[in-house]
């Protein structure tokens, strides 16, 4: 299909995801765009706080009505398309650390993905790109990139990757992801924390670890690349 979005520009926001769900609950076509200037309630995965300086990052959400039951790929489409992005219009390389993160080399992070489902086959998929500023420990794109410019490679990226199907994004996702292969620290919600070498990407998106004692799959967690 050609896609085409609709993109909503907002100065402030609480968070993009949360108009984009609220849109989404009230029959929003997929394609739906937000982006801010500034989220005064942005967040990342199990709750984390998302701040960032007014003007600074790009801060947009995108509306999926995806046909794979698995959802995991509407997220990877979206972080297959800001690695992309960033490649194209500032020259920086990155990988995806699992489950959504977006990595330089030297384990710096770049960028976050959020999603959250409206119940009824909505997906908002949100990302945070430093293109400006990035905090302490993290990466940016460079003070003289443009955020129009970037969110324009993204999107233009993501409706090639919707088009291209699923399993070809399930393809690039795995051959992005800089968490296989790897060794890493797991730690899960329950506190629960052990090591293992990162095996693979199941089709659900789960991460499969080989521990000493066994291989597991890992639906949500925190994992740390140990060098």
């Amino acid at each position: 299909m050609s896609w085409s979005f609709d993109i909503h520009r907002f100065a402030t926001i609480d968070s993009t995801n949360t108009w984009v769900i609220g849109e989404a609950r009230r029959g929003a076509a997929e394609g739906l765009v937000a982006v801010a200037d500034h989220q005064t309630a942005g967040r990342g995965r199990l709750g984390r706080v998302w701040e960032a300086p007014p003007g600074a990052n790009l801060l947009m959400t995108v509306l999926l009505r995806p046909t794979t039951p698995d959802l995991h790929l509407a997220v990877a489409a979206v972080a297959l398309a800001g690695r992309d992005a960033a490649s194209s219009v500032a020259g920086v390389d990155c990988g995806l650390k699992w489950p959504n993160d977006l990595v330089l080399d030297d384990g710096r992070k770049l960028a976050g993905v959020l999603a959250e489902t409206d119940g009824a086959g909505g997906v908002a998929v949100g990302m945070g790109l430093n293109v400006a500023w990035a905090p302490e420990g993290a990466a940016c794109l460079g003070a003289d990139v443009a955020r129009d410019d970037v969110l324009d490679a993204l999107l233009s990226s993501l409706g090639g990757r919707l088009d291209a199907g699923w399993p070809a994004v399930a393809r690039a996702y795995r051959e992005a992801c800089v968490t296989v292969g790897r060794r890493v620290r797991v730690e899960l919600v329950d506190g629960e924390v052990f090591e293992g070498a990162a095996a693979d990407v199941d089709d659900a998106g789960r991460l499969l670890v080989e521990t000493s004692v066994c291989l597991r799959t890992i639906e949500v967690g925190d994992v740390t690349h140990v060098r």
